[in-house]
């Protein structure tokens, strides 16, 4: 096993030790139907491991797109079905926050190990 892989597993005990279960959720909106008025929805979702954590005062003066009440949430790379986006959203301690710029993605040599998302519910 490579370096990096074995940090990125590394990673997913340590989080999964002092974090919490994270759903992240993707919704799909299919094609309009005239006759019902409607587009239906697709949801898919997967469960990872996070750590939610406040923003710092460091972090306010650095980015100002930082809002008071948003979180930072870091998330395990290791065996997740598909890397989260900006259109997800993330369900933590059964509130639903949006993910906003910037979503970081810690990859040395290729190999996702952490997410680190800023939400806003």
């Amino acid at each position: 096993m490579a370096f990096y892989d074995e940090m990125a597993v590394m990673a997913l005990e340590m989080i999964t030790e002092f974090g919490q279960p994270v759903t992240i959720r993707a919704v799909t909106v299919g094609e309009y139907d005239p006759d019902t008025g409607t587009a239906p929805e697709t949801i898919a979702e997967q469960t990872a491991q996070g750590i939610l954590l406040d923003f710092t005062g460091q972090d306010f003066q650095n980015n100002s797109l930082i809002k008071v009440g948003d979180k930072k949430l870091k998330i395990a790379a290791q065996g997740l079905e598909w890397v989260p986006n900006l259109l997800n959203k993330v369900i933590v301690q059964g509130r639903t926050w949006s993910i906003v710029p910037p979503l970081k993605e810690i990859n040395p040599s290729g190999t996702p190990i952490l997410y680190e998302l800023q939400v806003r519910s």
